[in-house]
């Protein structure tokens, strides 16, 4: 008689929650905490574990008792409905609700009826982002060309935005590139060598890694030998942006001056080792930014008009995210001069704007004067702008060279400075304008 008395007062509680598929941003999520009992239900309430479990956000209550819910989300303002009463919508998920939810539902005690019995379940929301921009750039540019030595050039892909990180890797004129992994040195180990090749101890083994990518590129020069990386560190320059402009016709143009077929001898190998470092660097939204290089040995005469593509692999994404960039030497620089009909004492800008091509990567750009110095004494100028200032009547008919140069190749453009009218019978430069 007393086990039935006590079987009618002890009421049984089970919590259990549905397990999550990973989901990308954008998407509705739907948690349900299903339970069993035979007891009163008392309230149902959603948590957000934060912080590695230290911190429970209350996002939902729903309280039988008044049959009520309270939403505690005030930053996220309606960004759950309870569809029943045991599951609650999330509508529009960002990278900020990833992490463990709990569901405590509580029934009261038979025996007391105002005791609480509680007991809960949780599941773990895994939210996936897509990567939202990827681009390429060449590192250590604008960097000169070298007709004497061989010199190491990297391709720097970065893709941002991503979570989990994706998987970034290389094509050359469509065709996967079979690369030999290294671990980048930290900034202090590489002392500024070009890609960090300097010090790095990349594999060569054929049979170390089953996994690596299929080969597209044989790993040996025709002789059998494994091509090394030039680790002669180019110097870092800086110009600013480029942008297309016809010159004018009043702009004597002498035509230019192409050296970039004058490859050098050293260039042997036709099938260079790629080698291939990546890095994370973890974001406070939870997303990841992928770099990934790609270095090799130069060949001017086999790498010019090289198709370069980097693509970018996710679980988020149906297909790969890609972009590409064509390797190419500077051709034809278009200059302009202004003013188009220079006076004694003005100042004249010649400005490169533009090439008959698309270049890259971006060009370095040196400004002499043919014959003799600029008015500053130097012998040349870097920059895409050259600024005379104050120009003396002893400049007119004056010629000037731009050489734009990247490790591709170089090329030279001649323009000739005419300077109208004179201050003095001669020609004779008055004092105020002449250069110090």
């Amino acid at each position: 008689y007393l086990e039935n008395i006590l079987s009618l007062l002890i009421c049984y509680l089970t919590v259990t929650i549905e397990p999550l598929p990973p989901v990308v941003v954008g998407e509705t999520v739907t948690l349900k905490c299903n339970f069993k009992t035979d007891g009163r239900l008392r309230e149902i309430v959603w948590y957000r574990v934060t912080d590695g479990g230290t911190i429970k956000q209350k996002i939902f209550t729903y309280d039988a008792m008044f049959n009520t819910n309270y939403s505690h989300m005030e930053d996220y303002r309606k960004r759950e409905d309870l569809v029943y009463q045991s599951t609650v919508r999330l509508p529009e998920v960002r990278i900020s609700d990833n992490g463990p939810y709990e569901c405590h539902v509580g029934i009261y005690d038979r025996a007391t009826r105002e005791k609480v019995v509680l007991a809960s379940g949780n599941v773990f929301l895994t939210v996936m982002s897509p990567p939202n921009n990827i681009s390429v750039m060449a590192e250590n540019t604008p960097a000169p060309f070298s007709r004497y030595q061989a010199q190491n050039f990297t391709l720097v892909c970065t893709a941002k935005g991503g979570k989990p990180a994706p998987s970034v890797y290389f094509k050359r004129d469509g065709e996967l590139i079979e690369v030999i992994s290294y671990v980048q040195p930290s900034t202090g180990e590489q002392g500024g060598t070009s890609a960090g090749v300097r010090g790095a101890r990349p594999l060569i083994s054929r049979d170390l890694d089953d996994t690596k990518l299929h080969r597209s590129l044989s790993l040996l020069d025709p002789e059998g030998r494994s091509a090394r990386l030039y680790t002669e560190s180019p110097q870092r320059f800086h110009t600013q942006g480029q942008q297309a402009y016809e010159p004018s016709p009043a702009t004597e143009t002498i035509p230019e001056t192409v050296v970039s077929r004058e490859f050098p001898r050293w260039v042997h190998s036709t099938d260079p080792l790629y080698y291939f470092s990546h890095i994370h660097v973890p974001q406070s939204d939870g997303s990841v930014v992928v770099q990934a290089k790609l270095t090799w040995t130069l060949n001017p005469q086999l790498d010019n008009d090289a198709l370069f593509s980097c693509e970018v692999k996710h679980p988020a994404l149906s297909m790969p995210m890609q972009t590409e960039v064509t390797l190419a030497a500077p051709k034809g620089p278009k200059l302009l001069m202004t003013p188009t009909r220079a006076k004694v004492g003005d100042t004249v800008r010649i400005t490169v704007q533009g090439f008959q091509n698309e270049v890259f990567p971006e060009p370095l750009f040196t400004w002499t004067q043919v014959g003799g110095h600029m008015l500053d004494g130097s012998t040349e100028r870097e920059g895409r702008e050259l600024v005379l200032e104050r120009v003396p009547a002893e400049l007119n008919g004056s010629m000037y060279r731009c050489t734009a140069q990247n490790p591709l190749g170089s090329t030279d453009t001649h323009i000739r400075l005419i300077v109208f009218g004179t201050y003095r019978r001669g020609g004779e430069t008055p004092p105020h304008l002449r250069q110090n």
